[in-house]
């Protein structure tokens, strides 16, 4: 029993500190960086640039109907967390690194549709590029949930799933 809560507790620290510093430094992108503007942390790689994404996932259905999207996406959100959660449920407490995977995508699922939820969008900041090359700006929630699914993928390839 006490490895259960043990697994539940970590589920709240580590999905807890997703949300926070996701909203976190979301708050600070809207207060201090104006809409669309930049700020340069590293010449040509890495900038903190104010976006906001109305789609999903690269600006999925971004120029679908805005109550449309907003219903899709707040409910594949929905599904999603339900269904991180049901897996990290079904984790034994002997795969940490799997469930500490499965937190981080929880955490990240939960910071998104916060946004989605409250804003109708994601706030995104982190710009990363080369030269004219640029990936999709994304967020502190997106990495987490990127960082979360290597780590699965790592499990599914090297170690045995639990039945």
């Amino acid at each position: 029993m006490l490895s259960h809560k043990r697994k539940y507790i970590k589920l709240a620290v580590v999905a807890g500190l997703v949300v926070l510093a996701d909203q976190f430094t979301k708050a600070l992108i809207l207060k201090y960086l104006p809409y669309h503007q930049s700020i340069t942390v590293i010449e040509g790689f890495f900038d903190l640039t104010h976006i906001h994404n109305p789609g999903g996932a690269f600006g999925l259905m971004a120029n679908m109907s805005a109550t449309i999207r907003t219903v899709i996406f707040l409910f594949a959100s929905s599904l999603a967390v339900g269904l991180i959660f049901y897996f990290y449920k079904k984790t034994p407490p002997t795969y940490s690194f799997l469930a500490t995977g499965f937190a981080l995508i929880f955490g990240g699922a939960i910071g998104n549709l916060i946004d989605r939820a409250r804003l109708g969008i994601v706030i995104d900041f982190l710009d990363v590029y080369l030269g004219p090359y640029h990936w999709p700006a994304f967020n502190i929630a997106d990495s987490a949930i990127t960082v979360g699914i290597f780590i699965f993928g790592f499990h599914l390839l090297f170690n045995k799933m639990p039945e």
